[in-house]
């Protein structure tokens, strides 16, 4: 996404956050949780960004009624849990997507090609309790299509989840990015992760995992090369 020219003018004064989010107004653009608004943020104020975030933190731990000043574990708490979200498990709503080579299908592969497990670690965005899984990506190639570097499927996959998500939302976004990069005749997204916004709170059950799948193209009108990713899929769980 290309970079939005800034005209905040005298507003400098305002925070961080209030002026991006006006940027974002200005433009008719969403802000959701699981959006990337890279291209109106500027540089440095992902800097100021966090120090604001850590200073509404300390304002939540104290009304949690936790001493943040002579308590020695959670001094630094709020500096620590702002960092975290906006520079680690938040990072793929404010930084623009990770540069991605692409090659094109010389040799006019077309056969199913499958990357996986890839390791998704992202959050939930009812609790920002984290969601732990692994993601497994099949491709159907044509002649026109772009091909990528295997590690660039991880990249795409930890920019993409790297945000509040429902696992529902984030499977179908990774698959819109995909099919829009590579142009392929069909494309396929299993997804199988631990919430715990599960397993720590509520229901609080271990064992119940959630999985999810995408399918496009070929993989939607053809069953058998449906089958034949589901297995090959599961043979690699084994």
């Amino acid at each position: 996404m290309a970079r939005v020219p800034i005209t905040d003018g005298d507003r400098t004064d305002l925070p961080v956050a209030t002026r991006i989010r006006e940027r974002l107004q200005e433009a008719g653009k969403r802000f959701h949780a699981n959006d990337n608004i890279a291209a109106f943020v500027e540089p440095g104020e992902l800097e100021a960004m966090q120090a604001e975030v850590a200073a509404k933190l300390k304002g939540v731990l104290q009304a949690l009624v936790i001493d943040t000043e002579s308590d020695h574990n959670t001094q630094d708490t709020a500096r620590r849990v702002a960092k975290m979200f906006v520079a680690e498990v938040f990072r793929g709503r404010y930084v623009a997507m990770p540069p991605v080579t692409e090659f094109p299908n010389i040799e006019r592969l077309n056969e199913l090609m499958i990357v996986g497990p890839v390791t998704v670690r992202s959050a939930c965005s009812h609790h920002l309790c984290p969601i732990i899984g692994r993601i497994w990506v099949g491709v159907m190639p044509n002649e026109h299509s772009a091909l990528i570097g295997l590690s660039k499927y991880a990249r795409l996959v930890e920019w993409v989840m790297a945000r509040p998500q429902i696992q529902e939302e984030a499977v179908i976004q990774l698959a819109d990015l995909l099919q829009e990069k590579m142009q392929p005749d069909g494309l396929a997204i299993v997804m199988r992760a631990d919430h715990y916004c599960m397993q720590w709170r509520g229901v609080k059950d271990m064992d119940s995992k959630m999985v999810n799948s995408v399918m496009r193209g070929s993989f939607l009108k053809n069953s058998s090369l449906r089958r034949e990713f589901l297995s090959l899929m599961n043979d690699a769980r084994s």
